[in-house]
């Protein structure tokens, strides 16, 4: 065979000593084919060998399929700590051997529509719709009629499929972190903002408490808008100053950066005064601050990586992978801001 041409299925045929159909089947993944083990490991070794790539296109033509997946946000490309959701996306979508687009619509409906559009006419097969933040979300009518998952959000139908942190767990697991480091008097600063994490972490935080048996105290939840650290701080600075719990839960990171200052303003050491977790584990803060910041990892990498499977399986016709409405936790990542009492 001349060096100058690609290798295509008679080829491969010829050089296994099996039939094209045979290479055909194995080649394409054809579930319905009877094709012994030591046959399929003969081909593929034999297209391995060849340097033999499928011809994208001729493929999509004839499966009505270009194994691409798109993944549309408003503006979670620019968020930082976000863009694990999609590195777990890309990296399944190569797992399955696809490929997966990226497009940010900044927020901006008109360029949402003309960026679904322009998906549709490059026979994308399926849609990864992910927001910047978890909150609940209505999918475009451009979206239906194909395969989509909403991912760190939750869609306004619930029929369709979510994928998205789970909050209560969340609020629960960094409330425990403090309790089985002894403390009971434990404090919340949350959001002002009406989201889910407000209302979930504040559940898990009450969760927690009453399973431990410490009685709740609304005069230990404080609450700051979502912004960067004068909110926090305000908020830390009323709570410390009234209550003077031993521990506090922070909304978010830069919540808890707002709390150091705070602390260090009254005179607290950290954590030999008070132990402090926050949410987000947004490293460029928990890492540098001092001591660094005890927190609670969103599970990023985790949606993406679970909404490809789910909208791959979907497409192979395989039974879903994950029930219409999943929500993941989030795991604590222990650092020196909090003390055992």
């Amino acid at each position: 065979m001349p060096k100058s041409r690609r290798p295509t299925i008679l080829d491969i045929a010829q050089r296994a000593g099996v039939s094209p159909t045979t290479v055909s089947h194995v080649l394409n993944n054809v579930a319905s084919a009877r094709v012994a083990d030591a046959t399929r490991e003969r081909v593929e070794e034999a297209a391995s060998e060849m340097g033999y790539r499928p011809n994208g296109l001729a493929r999509a033509l004839r499966t009505h399929r270009s194994n691409t997946l798109a993944l549309i946000s408003d503006e979670i490309a620019t968020t930082p700590y976000a863009g694990e959701l999609i590195l777990g996306a890309q990296e399944a979508a190569s797992r399955h051997g696809w490929l997966l687009m990226i497009m940010s619509t900044g927020g901006r409906k008109d360029v949402e529509e003309r960026e679904i559009e322009a998906i549709w006419q490059h026979q994308v097969d399926g849609v990864l719709y992910a927001a910047a933040h978890h909150r609940t979300v209505d999918v475009p009518d451009s979206l239906r009629g194909k395969p989509f998952i909403v991912a760190n959000g939750e869609s306004s139908n619930s029929q369709d499929r979510s994928v998205f942190p789970d909050e209560f767990q969340g609020g629960y697991a960094a409330t425990q972190e403090l309790i089985f480091a002894g403390h009971t008097s434990i404090g919340f600063i949350n959001t002002q903002t009406p989201i889910p994490a407000r209302d979930g972490r504040l559940a898990g935080y009450r969760a927690a408490l009453e399973d431990a048996g410490i009685r709740f105290r609304r005069a230990l939840v404080a609450a700051g808008r979502l912004t960067f650290a004068p909110d926090g701080y305000e908020a830390a600075i009323r709570l410390l100053s009234e209550q003077r719990p031993t521990a506090v839960f922070c909304f978010n990171d830069r919540m808890a950066m707002g709390t150091y200052r705070a602390a260090r303003e009254l005179g607290l050491g950290i954590p030999d005064d008070l132990s402090i977790i926050g949410f987000d584990n947004q490293e460029i803060i928990a890492e540098a601050l001092s001591p660094t910041l005890s927190s609670l990892a969103l599970p990023y990498y985790q949606m993406g990586a679970t909404a490809v499977d789910a909208l791959v399986a979907e497409l192979k016709g395989e039974p879903l992978v994950i029930p219409r409405q999943l929500a993941l936790p989030s795991p604590v990542v222990r650092r020196q801001s909090v003390k055992r009492v």
